[in-house]
């Protein structure tokens, strides 16, 4: 039997841990081949290896690169790639941003963090998480990469409305990119392309334990959770194969839960 998705093309931007490689592995079982760019160090190659040979284990091209998402360079050579790789097959059906790369310096200083946040860091963080999901919806729509029917995702947290002492930026960041998703579903709407915003609850992925505060933080998300854990990187693999399958761009510029009434049982409990 064919799947919706069947033989399109996914990109996806931090795809070699976490949610991102659970979107990769999950849109692979659904017949999509996966272009995939991550920043990884030598001592990750082999764990990168074997996810894609996972990937083309179940049939699907896979087209990876080990570079800067958020570098101009990066996008530049990577677009032309992606045009002879797609262009044929329709180009993107489903453009995934899932950067994880920020500063958790905080803002002031404090006990054991005497310098404070330098201006560097937190122009390198709205760059990278937020500001780089624009220019690449502008890179790839020019090159005719995305069409009628395309679908863009931008991963979000929480933590545009929670704090903890050392997210300050991250959650500036991941504000602008709720921002920027609702500015492109406007402008994007009448080429009939969805952009909306995914806000998993609290995963246990890389990212999140690179946060100093997240062994607490871990367990009191499990316990405000009614289905009594955490969400898993697959539970929104899941949400990304179901929102792509429809050609429909009337869902569009939301940012969606995917955290199983996490937040809702947890409404009041943080400042």
């Amino acid at each position: 039997m064919l799947k919706p998705l069947e033989g399109s093309w996914c990109l996806i931007l931090g795809a070699s841990s976490g949610i991102g490689r659970a979107i990769a592995l999950g849109l692979a079982d659904e017949g999509v081949n996966v272009a995939g760019v991550h920043f990884d160090t030598a001592a990750r190659a082999e764990e990168v290896e074997s996810l894609v040979g996972g990937l083309r284990a179940r049939g699907v091209e896979t087209h990876f690169r080990n570079a800067n998402a958020a570098a101009r360079a990066t996008r530049e050579r990577l677009v032309a790639e992606l045009a002879e790789l797609t262009g044929a097959a329709g180009g993107i059906r489903i453009l995934v941003h899932s950067l994880a790369f920020g500063t958790l310096v905080p803002f002031l200083p404090r006990e054991g963090r005497p310098k404070p946040i330098a201006a560097r860091q937190l122009e390198m963080t709205l760059d990278v998480m937020a500001n780089s999901l624009v220019y690449w919806t502008q890179d790839l729509l020019a090159a005719g990469l995305l069409r009628t029917g395309s679908k863009v995702y931008a991963m979000t947290s929480a933590g545009t409305s929670q704090h903890l002492p050392s997210y300050g930026a991250v959650s500036a960041a991941k504000t602008a990119l709720e921002s920027h998703v609702r500015q492109l579903a406007c402008e994007l709407a009448t080429s009939g392309i969805a952009v909306n915003a995914l806000r998993a609850g609290t995963t246990d992925t890389p990212a999140l334990r690179r946060i100093p505060e997240h062994a607490g933080y871990l367990e009191r998300a499990a316990e405000n959770n009614p289905h009594g854990r955490l969400t898993r990187p697959e539970d929104v693999a899941e949400a990304v194969a179901l929102l792509s399958r429809s050609e429909s761009s009337w869902l569009t510029g939301n940012t969606i839960g995917v955290d199983g009434a996490e937040l809702h049982a947890a409404a009041g409990a943080w400042g």
